[in-house]
Formats: structure tokens, sequence, C-alpha cells
């Protein structure tokens, strides 16, 4: 709730709520969580009583409306039927990111300098002198 907020502004937030409030503050407070345990009592019992009104065990993440009719109102078959035609889709798709994931695996593999790959055999001289290089004072 608070992740955009600095401890500056939180202090001055609640420096503002001081002297705002005052001697009042505490109450105030404790005012805020009454409302919020009430507001959770109130959910519940919400949720509790739509539950025994359809028969049906429902929680609070249910009552989205799509959730609510993918759960409750739908059954196997229809939502097999709807799921359908967009499946052969998604069947397509996944199997082309993972042929496109498969050959960035290899290419990278390929590219990778800390493993040592064996390099083909190039013809090196054997180990032979170096012929010296002649020095001024030998040209002159």
């Amino acid at each position: 709730m608070f992740e955009n907020l600095n401890w500056w502004e939180i202090g001055a937030l609640l420096l503002l709520a001081l002297l705002i409030f005052g001697d009042r503050l505490p109450n105030v407070i404790n005012d805020g969580l009454r409302m919020v345990r009430n507001l959770r009592n109130m959910a519940r019992n919400a949720t509790g009583d739509l539950s025994r009104e359809l028969g049906t065990d429902i929680q609070l993440e249910d009552l989205h409306p799509k959730a609510f009719i993918r759960k409750h109102l739908l059954s196997e078959d229809d939502e097999q039927a709807i799921r359908k035609p967009l499946q052969s889709m998604y069947d397509n798709l996944r199997s082309d990111v993972t042929g496109v994931h498969d050959e960035l695996k290899d290419v990278a593999k390929a590219a990778d300098l800390r493993t040592p790959t064996p390099r083909p055999a190039v013809a090196t001289p054997t180990a032979a002198t170096p012929t010296p290089r002649p020095s001024y004072d030998d040209a002159t």
C-alpha cells in the first residue's frame, strides 16, 4: 500500500495527521480499525448467505462475474465447447514458441565462449625456431 512512499513522506503524513486530529488521533485510529473489521465481517456474512442460498461453496474470490459463471453455471461440456475453437490455435502457438526457444538455446550454446569447444585441427608448423630479426648493427 505504501510502496510508492519513502520514509520522509510517511513521516510527513503522520505529522499532518497528528496536527489535524491532535488528541483525538488514537480514537480516530480505533474507529478506522473497527470500520475495517466490520467491512470484513459484512463480506464474510454476505458470502455465507450467498453460499447457503445457492447451495454451493462460494469464496470471496468467486464473486467476480467471470469466475462465478465459469464455476457455478457452466458444465464441463459447455466449458470444453467454448475452449475448443481456441485450443488448436493455442497448440500451434505453443509448438512455434517451443521451436523458437529450442533454436535460441542452440544458438546460445554455440555462441557460449565459456565452454571449450573442439576446434578444427589446423596444420601448425612443428616447433621451428623463429628466424632472428636483423638488428641495425648487422645491416650497417
